[in-house]
């Protein structure tokens, strides 16, 4: 018997962004599989559609067979808690929960208890819940999700070359990360501003019209700080720009508030970067400590002390790029992904009809 799932996704399933990406290359390798998978837009906004979104939403479910499986992104699934309630009974829900929307820097209490409330609910209606790391597993306990009910599946990472550098001269910092508030950007800016007598430069590589005010004022800190020319936005980038831009990496940075897993990050240590992140969420799990340097979440002073000493440290960054290449070793294979996301479907399944 051909296994099969819907596989349902906020707005456009080709956005670049890290958990887009996961989505893309799970369907893709759920299809290499074998699998029969149909994808389906649930409509634009999320999570915070509008009303023709959830109509669009409501329109998509309702018009799925009895007893479809169907995988949902978490992005649009804790905000479809009556929806998902309402035909729990007929559809085989999975949840994929890349982080818990209450999580997302920069909400108002009340939005977040909206959030953290609307998701649990929603969660609750799920026969299995799929995560892209240990640490949003743990997360997951507040949210009253039973450990039995949940699987880990981590992102894959493709085979890449070890970056090059960016040679004699000055030290290139890569951030690769779409301008939301969670990402840190603005505090990056910040530490980086105390060090501008050190031989530096800051590539940053992501969406800037996802967050347009979040953009604009990331500009505003350039410019007010006399970064200008020392930071560069280059914004969304192709596969082959972003290549480029690791290749010539010598540091990678990401000051994130929360991650789920962070791509970026194993990405980086595919290509043997050392790294400057956070301790927040489920980076200490993605960066062991023998390939990066991992401060405070929102502590500039810490901050800047890591890039200090990483910048001014040949020594020290010769040993991270060690642990880097160590670590990328054991980086799972988007194939290995994709049969682990198979397996938890399939375990599910057999749950759900025993």
């Amino acid at each position: 018997m051909t296994a099969r799932c819907s596989f349902l996704v906020p707005g456009d399933l080709g956005t670049r962004t890290g958990g887009y990406a996961y989505d893309r290359r799970i369907v893709d390798g759920l299809r290499a599989a074998r699998w029969q998978v149909e994808v389906q837009s649930l409509g634009p906004g999320y999570p915070a559609p509008d009303a023709a979104a959830r109509a669009m939403a409501r329109g998509v479910v309702e018009g799925l067979a009895d007893d479809t499986l169907v995988v949902v992104d978490g992005l649009a699934f804790g905000v479809m808690a009556e929806l998902a309630a309402a035909h729990a009974q007929r559809l085989r829900w999975m949840a994929l929960v890349h982080h818990p929307l209450s999580l997302e820097t920069g909400l108002a209490p009340g939005r977040q208890r909206e959030l953290f409330d609307s998701e649990r609910r929603a969660l609750a209606s799920a026969r299995g819940v799929i995560v892209t790391s240990r640490a949003t597993a743990r997360a997951l306990a507040a949210f009253e999700v039973d450990a039995a009910r949940i699987a880990v599946v981590e992102p894959g990472t493709d085979p890449a070359a070890l970056a090059q550098g960016s040679g004699p001269g000055e030290l290139a910092l890569l951030c690769v990360a779409t301008v939301t508030p969670r990402k840190g950007h603005a505090l990056l800016v910040e530490a980086l501003a105390a060090l501008r007598d050190r031989p530096w430069t800051l590539h940053c590589a992501g969406s800037l019209t996802m967050d347009p005010a979040c953009a604009a004022a990331l500009a505003g800190a350039i410019d007010a700080h006399g970064l200008k020319g020392r930071v560069l936005l280059h914004g969304e980038r192709d596969e082959a720009g972003l290549r480029a831009l690791y290749a010539a990496a010598d540091v990678f940075v990401l000051p994130s508030f929360h991650e789920g897993y962070g791509m970026a990050l194993a990405e980086a240590l595919a290509h043997g970067l050392p790294v400057i992140s956070t301790l927040a969420g489920a980076i200490p799990d993605t960066v062991p400590a023998a390939a990066g340097l991992l401060v405070p979440p929102g502590e500039v002073d810490a901050l800047r002390a890591a890039l200090q000493r990483v910048l001014e440290d040949a020594d020290l960054r010769a040993r991270l790029s060690e642990g880097a290449r160590e670590a990328r070793r054991r980086l799972p294979t988007w194939a290995d992904s994709a049969a682990r996301f198979a397996a938890a479907l399939t375990a599910a399944g057999r749950a759900a009809s025993a």
